[in-house]
């Protein structure tokens, strides 16, 4: 009986267990791809046409709660309140989905069928764009993601205490309440506040711009949340005023000498509002950023010898020094200088230009520096300038590599 039963295990399913392998993932470098601003605009337009369903329903949804079309959304409202008191407010929604899917399948064998949620809301015929408003859209947005990015990430962070710990506090009361009341009974108070919400309150907040300023909290959180440029801008604003009264104490001839100009005082505006350079880094005093570098590159670190997320990326402003890579991290959170990161160039072992997402068009917008005392490289990641800080990089890298060869011809 047993060995009837290994053959028969063995004849239905040996292929699939001599099929499995536990292989490692191969670590593939794809080819950098030249910058094509013609592949740049395609993939700009195919993320145009895959968002406008979604666009389109946000404007729906929009027109709805503006009671745009006063008979639709009173109807919507009654329709969406007799649900919600009656228990069938998800089957209502479920049944909305199966519709649209239905439509979908008409529409996709050929039926002409113009179809929305409120009448006279259809997409906008937009006139065919040049290239160049597709360049210019695409910093718009990138910077509007990242500050949506930005803000979840402070809020969660406890950048702004005063509103995360709303927050807090508002988990914790709806923990305490799906542990006290009923599902069903929570259900249907949820389902209610939400049709209130959607039909009633916000049609009074988009009337009344005051009211929303003073009593809508969702909007009031959302919009005190800063991002990190406003961050660092507070930061430098709260620091020069604390300086300003010693400043203003004696006059601007004392405090700066006679041959610095203009551009010389904007070049120094990075010590005057942190420590001078070597003091940061706890180099030599003789240790100044190349002048190509005199400002710093924005960027953000991925070091992946890290686990913590914390610790795994952290954005900050990348310099070059006659002898140093050094990388200043912006977090706000600590003023010591463990976050940063200090280089020797010729302890560099590998130096080349990095792509940190393959799926983009292009090479990428990455440094990936190796050295021995890390085990995976450290890649320096959404560089605008990234060959021109790579060039000055990698040139004075040689120049280090050159004058220590001649130096010590045995090394």
């Amino acid at each position: 009986m047993y060995s009837w039963l290994q053959a028969w295990l063995y004849n239905r399913f040996g292929a699939y267990i001599g099929d499995f392998r536990f292989q490692p993932e191969e670590n593939t470098v794809e080819p950098e791809e030249p910058l094509s601003a013609k592949r740049l605009t395609e993939n700009m337009r195919r993320l145009k046409r895959g968002a406008k369903p979604v666009t389109n329903f946000k404007r729906n949804l929009f027109a709805l709660s503006s009671w745009q079309s006063v008979y639709t959304s009173a109807f919507a409202f009654i329709i969406y309140m007799n649900a919600a008191w009656h228990g069938w407010a998800i089957p209502m929604f479920i049944f909305l989905a199966i519709l649209r899917l239905s439509l979908n399948y008409l529409i996709s064998r050929g039926w002409r069928i113009q179809w929305s949620i409120v009448p006279g809301v259809s997409e906008p015929v937009e006139p065919p764009k040049e290239d160049l408003t597709v360049f210019r859209e695409v910093p718009n947005l990138f910077g509007k993601m990242a500050d949506v990015l930005e803000k979840i990430k402070n809020l969660f962070m406890w950048v702004h205490p005063e509103i995360t710990q709303k927050l807090y506090i508002g988990l914790w009361v709806a923990l305490i309440c799906s542990c006290l009341i009923p599902y069903k009974l929570m259900g249907f108070m949820i389902g209610l506040y939400a049709g209130i919400k959607f039909f009633i309150i916000n049609f009074l907040f988009r009337s009344c711009p005051k009211l929303r300023d003073k009593y809508d909290t969702p909007h009031i959180i959302w919009t005190s949340l800063p991002t990190d440029p406003q961050l660092k801008e507070r930061g430098g604003a709260t620091f020069s005023r604390r300086i300003h009264p010693a400043v203003a104490c004696g006059s601007l001839g004392t405090a700066l000498p006679y041959d610095i100009s203009l551009e010389e005082q904007t070049g120094r505006a990075y010590n005057t509002k942190k420590r001078v350079f070597h003091e940061v880094f706890k180099l030599s005093e003789d240790e100044r950023p190349l002048a190509v570098c005199e400002n710093g590159w924005r960027c953000c670190l991925i070091n992946r010898d890290r686990k913590s997320p914390t610790d795994y990326i952290r954005n900050g402003v990348l310099f070059v020094t006659e002898n140093y890579i050094c990388f200043e991290s912006s977090s706000c959170r600590s003023n010591s200088s463990k976050k940063n990161k200090v280089i020797k160039l010729i302890d560099i072992t590998d130096i080349q230009k990095y792509k940190v997402f393959s799926v983009l068009p292009g090479s990428g917008m990455g440094i990936s520096i190796a050295t021995p005392s890390t085990e995976n490289p450290l890649v320096f990641g959404a560089m605008i300038h990234r060959d021109e800080a790579f060039d000055a990089i990698f040139k004075q890298y040689m120049k280090k590599v050159t004058m220590t060869t001649a130096t010590n011809p045995e090394t």
